[in-house]
């Protein structure tokens, strides 16, 4: 019996550690998902006749406050910020308002997910604090949609605001003052809602407000506007169309880029050689010959002119209305000498020109001193265009596919502005199969006016190939790039073979611009036959999901 005892309790020890060791042992547990509660706030939520500056909100455990800056937004919106405390994780928040309220209006604070719990980061989403300083809560709301007017996809970070219409309104109101109540999309949504509105006449706008300040800069922001004031309540969805204003054009004081050449900023838009303001250069009252060039990649306009001895010059621009007068000073300074590049080395492709680019621009170009061969040495004819305004001189010859081609230019070919030429210039180029490329062919259906531009994009948004079409449905896009490619077409209103943007004070929209729902493959030696349908909404494909490495 003694025996058996011993043999029962060292089974029982034996269980008493066991339980032990699974007792202390990590599992971890469930991970923890639920976002923080609200438990109480004082003044309560929805209350009316607020009279006080401070609210406390007291949540079911230790939150933290993240981009407030971003995530924060109070409608209608207060001259000075309220200050929201602790920074650090605590339980309550407390808000303190540093501005005079409004009378009988309702006040909405959204902190979209700015709160989260400490620990895991779990997110409330879209908590929001009202009140109102009347005797009650307004509970009219509108919602609708935004999209770029040019771009596949809009910003985030979108304020859509209301601008009470009343015997003061002015259509600068976005300009100067605040609006009466404002939403945000945040960093996701493309759709807005304004809540605990009253009843009235309102301007919509929806603005990418860049300094944050609830007012339209066109320098910086986009805007997107209903071109008729709405009322409310209302239970139409309203979609609105952001775009970049362009802007007046305006020219800043030149500067001296060498010995020979000035910079002239500006803003607004030259959309052509044609475009080009009228400048007048002056050393006293004697006027000087010059030639107006684009400055590549940046809104500036290079004046050359011939090398003179001079402590100051003036220069005289008009456009349009616009019209300015400048004198400055120059100095001596190294004077710019002809250099040529060509912007295509080894391969030409069949929907390219050769072009050559020179730093300073051409005034003469002798064909006769300019051979093109092919890989037999055969004479290859063509012909040249110049683009002064940007100072590329165009090559035209018909490419023959899988075959070399040398341009030698010979010297005295290419004379600038100055009288300089250029010496011997060697180029070798070879163009690939036919099969190296694909073919697409577009079929427009039901476009709702002509004439279109059609382009073709890659996934940066550079236009990599485009046609303009007055009444044909069919376009072909032949010998392009195997490439990933998206289809857009711009109802070119005004017939200037451009996208033109709006102008909210003119309250004119920007020309449409539709995208074709998917992208489409072009393969090497492939035919592609894409159907686009002008009258169906753009959806975009959703987002392929990839599978990270655990």
């Amino acid at each position: 019996m003694l025996k058996n005892n011993l043999k029962y309790a060292f089974l029982l020890l034996l269980f008493i550690v066991a339980g032990c060791a699974k007792r202390g042992s990590i599992t971890g547990g469930l991970k923890d998902t639920i976002a923080p509660v609200l438990k109480m706030s004082f003044p309560e939520n929805f209350n009316t006749n607020f009279k006080g500056d401070e609210i406390k909100l007291v949540f079911d455990e230790n939150i933290k406050i993240k981009n407030l800056n971003k995530q924060l937004i109070i409608s209608p919106p207060m001259k000075n910020d309220p200050l929201v405390l602790p920074t650090t994780a605590s339980k309550t928040i407390t808000i303190k308002i540093k501005d005079t309220l409004q009378p009988n209006t309702t006040y909405s604070f959204n902190f979209g997910q700015s709160i989260a719990d400490n620990n895991e980061g779990n997110p409330l989403n879209q908590f929001k604090y009202v009140f109102s300083t009347g005797d009650y809560i307004d509970s009219l709301s509108l919602g609708g949609t935004l999209k770029s007017a040019y771009e596949k996809e809009v910003e985030s970070f979108v304020s859509v605001m209301l601008y009470e219409v009343n015997d003061s309104f002015k259509d600068s109101v976005v300009y100067t003052e605040t609006p009466r109540y404002v939403t945000n999309t945040l960093d996701s949504l493309k759709t807005f809602r304004l809540e605990n509105l009253k009843a009235g006449k309102y301007l919509l706008v929806a603005m990418k407000d860049y300094n944050s300040n609830n007012k339209y800069n066109p320098k910086t922001d986009k805007i997107g506007f209903s071109k008729d004031f709405i009322t409310i309540p209302n239970d139409t969805i309203y979609e609105l169309e952001l775009f970049k204003e362009t802007l007046p054009f305006k020219t800043f004081k030149p500067s001296q880029a060498s010995g020979n050449r000035l910079l002239v900023g500006y803003e607004g838009l030259i959309n052509s050689a044609d475009d080009r303001p009228k400048i007048i250069l002056k050393n006293n009252n004697d006027l000087l010959p010059t030639v107006i060039t684009k400055f590549p990649k940046k809104d500036s306009l290079q004046i050359w002119y011939k090398p003179i001895k001079a402590d100051s010059l003036n220069l005289a621009v008009a456009k349009g209305q616009y019209e300015s007068k400048f004198n400055f000073k120059i100095k001596d300074q190294k004077k710019d000498t002809l250099n040529v590049i060509a912007l295509q080395n080894g391969t030409l492709k069949f929907r390219e020109q050769f072009t050559l680019e020179s730093n300073t621009p051409l005034t003469r170009f002798e064909n006769s001193k300019i051979n093109l061969t092919n890989n037999a040495k055969d004479a290859v004819p063509f012909t040249t265009k110049y683009d002064e305004f940007n100072q590329k001189l165009f090559f035209d010859f018909i490419k023959e596919p899988s075959e070399n081609y040398t341009f030698e230019i010979l010297p005295g070919a290419l004379t600038d502005f100055f009288e300089q030429t250029n010496d011997t210039l060697t180029y070798k180029l070879n163009t690939q199969s036919t099969a190296d490329y694909g073919n697409l062919t577009v079929q427009l259906q039901k476009a709702k006016q002509f004439p279109v531009i059609v382009e073709l994009t890659n996934a940066k948004g550079d236009v990599l190939a485009t046609e303009y079409t007055e009444e044909n449905t069919t376009i072909n896009f032949n010998l392009i790039d195997p490439e990933l490619y998206t289809l857009r077409i711009i109802y070119d209103a005004n017939k200037n073979k451009e996208w033109d943007s709006g102008n909210y004070l003119e309250k004119r929209q920007a020309e449409e611009v539709i995208y074709f729902s998917k992208e489409i493959p072009v393969r090497a030696n492939w035919d592609v036959n894409q159907a686009f349908d002008l009258s169906l909404p753009y959806i975009p494909e959703p987002k392929k999901k990839t599978n990270k490495k655990k």
